[in-house]
């Protein structure tokens, strides 16, 4: 005989709405607040239930651990509506930091470096934040001082986009150093945007004025009638 399987337990999803309102309120009293705001005192649950019923509200249990519970009269499906748009714009609002990293070697030629360099101030005018880490390895540990001077070298040559937020700090076999955009990352670039932009409103206001093409069936001019019948006229 095959033995019977266990029931599957269903986990409740962790963001699923807790709030007790109207009928699922079951404690015998509650410490009730009007719609505006005011105390009305300890009345009994199905009491504060039919005086929210009677304005076309909500019994909504808002502090559950009191003594008795606190419930509060008002809309609950507005109150939440407006409590996800909230949420909703403070996501929005948040700046989410994004971090790149950029490796280099203590003895890096002037082109690599340029390059490097390069990709920093395309980071940081993208408002990133810039890990800077200086590979040392043999004998190069024994001389820590050369990246630490390339790196304040590099920070002194983006100092108009970017500040040091961490000093170089030797960790290991590597340095490293952060770099935070200022005000002024991006500010050129969105500059060249706004130019760009503007650049393509006028070309296409430009075509917009252009004048119609002349008809295919647009009366000729005199000069080529002539010459239409000079060519008639030959034999």
């Amino acid at each position: 005989m095959r033995p019977r399987r266990r029931p599957v337990e269903h986990v409740r999803p962790s963001n699923r709405d807790t709030t007790r309102i109207n009928d699922a309120i079951r404690v015998p009293n509650v410490r009730l607040i009007d719609d505006d705001g005011s105390q009305l005192g300890i009345k009994s649950t199905d009491e504060a239930r039919e005086y929210a019923y009677g304005k076309n509200l909500d019994l909504v249990e808002v502090a559950a651990q009191a003594d008795p519970p606190v419930a509060k009269i008002m809309d609950y499906g507005k109150y939440k509506y407006e409590q996800e748009q909230k949420a909703k714009q403070a996501r929005k609002h948040q700046s989410q930091i994004h971090v790149k990293e950029i490796k280099l070697r203590p003895k890096i030629g002037i082109h690599d470096y340029n390059t490097k360099k390069g990709h920093v101030e395309r980071f940081l005018n993208q408002r990133a934040k810039v890990k800077v880490t200086i590979m040392f390895r043999g004998r190069e540990t024994t001389h820590p001082e050369r990246g630490r001077d390339l790196l304040l070298r590099l920070a002194d040559d983006v100092k108009e986009i970017g500040m040091i937020e961490s000093q170089p700090l030797l960790d290991g076999r590597n340095m490293v150093m952060l770099l935070g955009p200022t005000k002024n990352a991006g500010v050129k670039r969105d500059a060249e945007d706004q130019d760009t932009q503007r650049s393509e409103e006028a070309v296409q206001g430009d075509g917009e004025r252009q004048g119609p093409p002349p008809a295919d069936d647009a009366e000729p001019q005199p000069g080529a009638q002539v010459v239409e019948a000079e060519a008639e006229v030959r034999p």
